[in-house]
């Protein structure tokens, strides 16, 4: 919560290289750039329910170019699916789909909220984390998110003092009211820290796009951390041609990012994959990292309401249903509750069954650019 860097390893060794590869190297970060995107489209109104195809897709790029978007799983699609699954699961042609709804350049205006980028073209590529980026910026990137959407900046010093002792620098600037006790304790009210850093992004949609990458690491691409037994989210990249592996990810206090990858770029291999070597290091550090940490859930913001959906369509769970999870909606947000006595794809509206239009569970205003390509 504070930016504090508590370790930092920029290579192996200073005395061959001083070159700082956490700070310095600017890689593509993979597919660590979806929870950029998804929490873009949290933030305008879509749900981890919200449901987009993972099919074949083409992008005119104009001058005769065409982009074919593939998943890691080259020629296999899995058809309609929640943002949650596809988050899980890094499908990429549902991303890009996604980027194109939303437009790239509301996806570029978050990049630079966050510090992940200075500027991001309005290309579709680039929802797919093909701009470069260092691992210093994008853990500050997730480090907002577990901070409930309020920026953190990223510190190698907490505060200093002068030689009698006076504190002349400190980069906690938030405010204890209440703190300053001179007579002890006598029944007043509890200290308030008061923070006026900037929100990046909102409470509510913090801890959704949280609870899917909560399931990166439950049943996705991320299953390598489940070892560490705490309450984590993240997410894995592979970068093109496995030429960085990547993973960031946090616990509700602790951010960890890391790549892979040459210092001169090439493939660390053709079946090479964030979730097999990236992952890996980042469960050995959490391990001893978080060994003596209670498991402490994220903390859940007021407005939120957790729901059970079916987790392949998004819609809201019979009971006793099985194949669940529970959803994050904000107000207004979660799916009609279940009846029984309903017909497939209609609802109840104004006293009557009606067919529910296919946009139903976005709320997003569409801007009719769909990205610049």
């Amino acid at each position: 919560h504070t930016g504090r860097v508590l370790a930092m390893v920029g290579g192996f060794s200073f005395d061959q290289s001083q070159f700082n590869r956490a700070t310095q190297a600017y890689r593509q970060p993979g597919s660590t750039f979806k929870p950029i995107v998804y929490s873009t489209a949290l933030d305008n109104g879509y749900t981890g329910s919200s449901v987009l195809m993972d099919a074949p897709i083409e992008i005119d790029q104009g001058q005769g170019n065409i982009w074919r978007p593939e998943n890691f799983d080259v020629g296999k699609y899995m058809g309609p699916m929640t943002l949650r699954n596809a988050l899980r699961l890094s499908r990429n042609t549902v991303t890009v789909r996604l980027a194109q709804e939303i437009g790239m350049p509301l996806i570029s205006e978050y990049a630079k909220r966050y510090g992940v980028y200075d500027e991001l073209p309005n290309y579709l590529a680039y929802s797919l984390g093909a701009g470069e980026t260092t691992v210093m910026r994008m853990a500050t990137a997730y480090s907002m998110i577990a901070n409930g959407g309020v920026r953190v900046k990223p510190t190698l010093i907490d505060r200093i003092q002068d030689r009698y002792g006076h504190t002349i620098f400190r980069h906690d600037q938030r405010e204890c009211r209440g703190c300053d006790a001179p007579e002890g304790w006598k029944n007043q009210p509890e200290p308030q820290l008061v923070d006026r850093r900037e929100r990046v992004l909102d409470a509510m949609s913090a801890y959704q796009i949280t609870s899917l990458m909560e399931g990166v690491i439950q049943a996705g691409t991320g299953t390598a951390l489940k070892d560490v037994g705490k309450p984590l989210a993240g997410k894995t990249g592979t970068s093109n041609e496995a030429k960085d592996l990547w993973f960031v990810g946090f616990s509700p206090d602790l951010v960890v990012g890391l790549y892979v990858g040459y210092d001169k770029p090439r493939s660390l291999g053709r079946n090479a994959q964030a979730g097999h070597t990236a992952a890996p290091i980042a469960r050995d550090f959490l391990k001893l990292a978080l060994a003596d940490k209670p498991a402490t859930p994220f903390k859940q913001p007021v407005g939120i309401r957790l729901v059970l959906v079916d987790a392949k369509t998004g819609l809201r769970a019979a009971p006793g249903q099985k194949g669940v999870v529970l959803e994050a909606f904000k107000p207004g947000q979660a799916p009609p509750y279940y009846d029984p006595t309903l017909v497939a794809g209609t609802d109840v509206i104004d006293g009557t069954q009606q067919a529910i239009p296919p946009d139903a569970d976005r709320a997003v205003m569409r801007s009719g650019t769909g990205g610049l390509y």
